[in-house]
Formats: C-alpha cells, structure tokens, sequence
C-alpha cells in the first residue's frame, strides 16, 4: 500500500479511474494511452488495472479529429463551436487483447502496412526510404509519415518525388514527408543526397534500402558498371556506407533491404567454386535481366547479413526481406512480357 501511496494510485475506488496527475488520450488511429504529468511520461497501460484499450466506432456527427502543431490529437465539435482533447468516444472503450498473438497468428499475407503499425507512436523517428514515389516504397513511407515519423523520400525523379510528398500531405497535412533527389545509377548522386543529409543535422533511425530495376535493357552506368547490379546493389552499400556513422549515433537505428526469394535461383561463384566477380557487371553479350536480378538480389542479402554482424553490436541491425510473390507494382514496367505476366497474376498476388 505504501507503494500504491507513493504512486498516488491508492485515491480512488475504481479500477477505472485515473489517479490525480494522469489523463487519458488516444493516438490518431484510435489507441487510448495515458499521460502521467507529475513524471511527464506516457505508456500503453492504465496505470491501476494495466489494461490496454482503443476507442470503438466512428466519431459523433459533427466531430472532426485534428492534430496541433506539437503532433497530439485534439477533437474539433463543429455543432457546439468547441475544441477539446478528450476523444468523445472514450467513453465506448473496448479492451484490447492481453494475451498476445505470434507473429505468425498476427500477421499474414493479407495484412497491410498501416494495420502493422496501428497503435504505435512514430513520432521523433527519422526515416530514409530509396525509390519511395511509388509501389513498396510509397506504401512504406505513406504508413511511416502517418504514425508520426519524419520520413526522406530518396527518389531518381524531382517531380515523382513531389508528387508523392502531396499525396501522403493529402491524407494527412501534418504529415513530416520531403523528397530529395537520390539517382542510384550514379555514384556522385549517391555521395550528393549523403551530404545533403547530413547537412539537416537529422538522426537517421530506419533506412530503408527500396529501390530497384527489374527487366532492364543491358547498359553501363556513368560509372561504367552494369546497370542492374549498381542501381540495386552497389548504390544502396555505397548510401550505407555514407551514412554509418549517422546510423551509430541514433542507435537504436536499423536497415532494411529489400531483396527477393529469387535470390536463391543464380550463383556468383565459377565452374570451380570460386567467387566470380565478373558475373556481377556482366558484358552485353553475357547480358540476361533476370540472372542479373536475382544476382542483385543475392548481394542484397548477403551485404545485409554482413551488414547486421558489424554493426549490431552498436545498436544498428540490418534485415533483409521478400515483399511477396510476383507483388504487383511498377518494377515490371521496362518490358511488356514481364508486364503480361504480373497483369495475369495479379488476382492471386498481394496488392500495394
């Protein structure tokens, strides 16, 4: 009890009310946490019952919910002329689940990404994200800038790039999205957007290596390299590499690298087991798009797993991942075969 005293948690009767100092608010996607302002610290669960809960059902006729200039909620009742912070609908809570599903009961492939991070607060979190104007990528960053986080669309093309940025705002104006010109293509480009960066003095907590080219013609980039391996591969370690430094000092930060399972259908190595540098910027004649992907691909993962095993120790973990089975995006777009068959597999394959 005399804990409980000390707390302040032993002056009221119900398991529901709130001790004097705390106050109860909801995040914009309707989960109720509570604000101590004696400690000036916030958590999930109320304080007296631990429970944990979201606000159910739509709000009255006439409410609108707003958000102010330091990112808290507040509700505008246009009908009476008022504005306040408490969600009307708090009064119709319902309990949120305590026992905790798996990963596996939680998540499959029907879930999107703004269902996998409903309830979590964003906000203070920086995040890069190459070739973020469209498909994965504008997805990733879209759900990212509307749970709070400050979030660099890494895009080849200014305009795109824009463009994106005025459709997350569109959804939600207070949104902390820019772009800035990234061109994987070009090493100098890489080294520019890294500068630029840095230049915000912004930490960086996720970065997330999105980009690719799939199906391309053969061609040789201004650096004289091939252009599939560069623009998916060597790009992004040249962009991690720049920004290591940065990545420690906002520890705990991660990276995320997007590969594919079709990873698993080439090798890097000669007939004699021996690495074979000269498969990853092939000539013309040796040219075939899909080895030169899924090689990409291999890299991706393989830089990844060595990536987490330098710099995990530091607080930065580094994870690759398969977005999904022929997911249909734009990435098929430089050539009409593959364009015919995402367009047949589309009814059985994950939507943006």
């Amino acid at each position: 009890m005399a804990a409980l005293k000390y707390a302040g948690l032993e002056d009221t009767d119900s398991e529901e009310e709130l001790p004097p100092g705390w106050e109860e608010r909801t995040t914009k996607d309707g989960w109720v946490y509570y604000a101590n302002h004696l400690e000036e610290k916030t958590q999930w669960e109320h304080p007296k019952s631990g429970k944990r809960k979201r606000v159910a059902g739509d709000l009255p006729y006439g409410w609108e919910q707003e958000t102010d200039e330091n990112g808290q909620v507040y509700f505008v009742d246009h009908i009476n002329k008022r504005t306040t912070y408490l969600d009307p609908r708090l009064a119709f809570t319902v309990e949120d689940n305590p026992v905790k599903p798996t990963t596996r009961q939680k998540y499959d492939g029907n879930s999107t990404a703004m269902e996998i991070l409903q309830g979590r607060d964003l906000s203070g979190k920086v995040a890069i994200i190459t070739g973020a104007n469209s498909g994965i990528g504008f997805e990733t960053a879209k759900s990212l800038a509307l749970h709070g986080a400050c979030v660099i669309l890494a895009c080849r093309s200014p305009a795109r790039g824009e463009a994106a940025v005025q459709r997350i705002l569109g959804e939600w104006h207070k949104a902390k999205v820019e772009a800035m010109t990234l061109d994987l293509a070009s090493l100098q480009s890489v080294q520019h957007f890294a500068e630029a960066f840095k230049s915000k003095n912004l930490p960086l907590h996720i970065l997330i290596c999105n980009a690719a080219v799939f199906g391309v013609p053969w061609s040789l980039t201004e650096d004289g390299l091939e252009s599939t391996f560069q623009v998916n591969h060597l790009g992004h370690f040249y962009l991690v590499q720049l920004l290591e430094d940065v990545l420690r000092q906002s520890s705990p930060a991660r990276v995320v690298v997007v590969s594919s399972e079709s990873h698993r259908f080439t090798e890097i190595k000669d007939s004699s087991g021996k690495l074979d540098f000269s498969l990853l910027s092939p000539s013309k004649k040796e040219y075939w798009a899909m080895l030169a992907y899924n090689r990409s691909k291999l890299c991706n993962i393989l830089f990844s797993n060595e990536l987490n095993r330098r710099l995990s120790p530091h607080g930065v973990t580094s994870n690759s991942v398969h977005p999904g089975n022929m997911i249909y995006s734009s990435i098929h777009r430089s050539w009409w075969l593959y364009t015919l068959l995402f367009t047949l597999a589309r009814p059985f394959t994950k939507s943006m």
